[in-house]
């Protein structure tokens, strides 16, 4: 089951989407948290911009789902937010500050609200596209927070500098963290490219694990990512029981 609610602290008003496994309302047990981006697309066609997840369905037919909270994205303005770096072309970043008030507002709400498990080895950030590029730095930013992070066809080539911030970060703490990129080969041509080059930093130089799914049918496509999104849970279940 899902419910909505909104967070007027969250940039002006914003609509937050939760999802609360089966039994939930009868078990008394504390879950996992995972945060996505996009919550427009998570659970109802209906409100979706480019096609549904269908995560509400996917957790109600497994065992051990856990809370998951769909924040939306802010429309014209989700470029901006969805980017900490300022933009030649598109402006001002506004991603450092949609972090801030995710962690310091929205996820206290959450902790508080509901039965979550708030450590950062039961709580996992992702999205797709740009709000996979903003999922990414969730993790590098706050790696005490987010101990997963599932990063979807992320909108690297918006960053001019992505491989020197990397490189910078080198021993901050990030060995206790699981990063899951996903990628597919139809998408723009350098997407497979861009992820191995990542994928490889953040294992020599930040000592993350991160595990790479490639699909060489593989659209940028919101079916595309509601396809391989039991692939990245299943990835995340094995981590945190």
């Amino acid at each position: 089951m899902y419910t909505s609610m909104y967070i007027t602290e969250l940039q002006a008003k914003r609509r937050i989407w939760v999802y609360l496994p089966d039994d939930y309302a009868i078990s008394g047990k504390r879950y996992p948290v995972l945060y996505m981006q996009d919550g427009q697309n998570l659970f109802d066609a209906a409100s979706s911009f480019s096609g549904e997840w269908g995560v509400d369905e996917y957790l109600d037919s497994i065992t051990g789902a856990g809370i998951v909270v769909g924040i939306d994205n802010g429309g014209d303005s989700r470029i901006n937010e969805y980017n900490p770096n300022d933009s030649e072309e598109f402006g001002k970043g506004l991603g450092k500050e949609y972090l801030r008030r995710v962690v310091e507002i929205l996820k206290p709400f959450v902790d508080e609200r509901f039965r979550t498990l708030p450590d950062a080895h039961h709580t996992a950030i992702a999205g797709s596209s740009m709000g996979g590029l903003i999922s990414f730095y969730a993790g590098l930013y706050y790696p005490g927070v987010f101990g997963a992070v599932g990063v979807f066809s992320p909108s690297f080539w918006i960053v001019e500098d992505l491989q020197a911030q990397l490189k910078m970060l080198a021993g901050n703490g990030y060995s206790d963290q699981h990063y899951f990129f996903y990628g597919g080969e139809q998408e723009e041509e350098e997407m497979t490219k861009r992820l191995q080059e990542v994928r490889k930093i953040m294992e020599t130089k930040l000592k993350a694990k991160v595990a790479i799914c490639l699909n060489e049918k593989g659209t940028h496509s919101e079916w595309a990512w509601r396809k391989v999104f039991p692939e990245f849970y299943t990835w995340w279940q094995k981590i945190f029981q």
